[in-house]
């Protein structure tokens, strides 16, 4: 089984890619996702006890505890070190469940694979970009971004030009999604041949 990691940084199209290949019938782990699970379930009682206030009702509110982690790099690390573990290990869950189920290719969906050294647990790394315009555009198109917030975001994320270097595949997303969906579907043909095996498990 191939594992790719697919990361990007904000507003590049990850997910858009991410949910072409799952339209292609390719299992996703999704990180975002995984921290959104920990953050309501088995997570919220630890970030709330290194982050007093941040959580309502049982489950950590997004909003509080990135006022309380935006621009504290301390805080950021301390933060990073109750998560990664955790969707460390779903992630693995994931790899072995797609392997027993005898998958060909899977996709784990990581923001900061890169930054986090996770492209040593896969097999491949592919990278969602588009022109630094076109990433602003869409970043600050989003509801409640701000130019403070994308440019903590950004402080946090490799630059581009240092994703791409490091990738093995590029998709780059400022064409149409039609032309965006023919590109993902190029690269499983391309990766149609290949032998896994780098991303066993670690």
């Amino acid at each position: 089984m191939i594992v790719v990691g697919l990361t990007g940084s904000i507003a590049m199209g990850k997910s858009t890619v991410a949910a072409m290949f799952a339209e292609f019938g390719v299992p996703i782990f999704d990180a975002d996702e995984a921290v959104r699970a920990f953050y309501a379930g088995e997570g919220a009682r630890s970030v709330e006890a290194a982050f007093p206030g941040v959580a309502v009702s049982g489950q950590v509110d997004r909003e509080r505890l990135g006022a309380r982690v935006l621009g504290d790099a301390d805080a950021l690390r301390l933060l990073e070190g109750l998560v990664h573990p955790a969707v460390g290990r779903a992630r693995i869950e994931f790899v072995e469940r797609a392997a027993a189920e005898g998958r060909r290719l899977a996709v784990v969906d990581v923001p900061l694979l890169l930054e986090t050294g996770g492209d040593s647990n896969v097999d491949l790394v592919l990278v969602v970009s588009a022109p630094a315009s076109v990433q602003r555009a869409r970043a600050l198109a989003r509801t409640g971004m701000t130019e403070v917030k994308l440019e903590a975001v950004l402080s946090r994320q490799a630059s581009d030009v240092e994703k791409r270097r490091r990738a093995h595949f590029v998709i780059d997303t400022r064409g149409s999604l039609d032309e965006t969906r023919a590109i993902v579907a190029q690269f499983m043909r391309a990766t149609a041949a290949l032998v896994g095996g780098r991303a066993r498990y670690a």
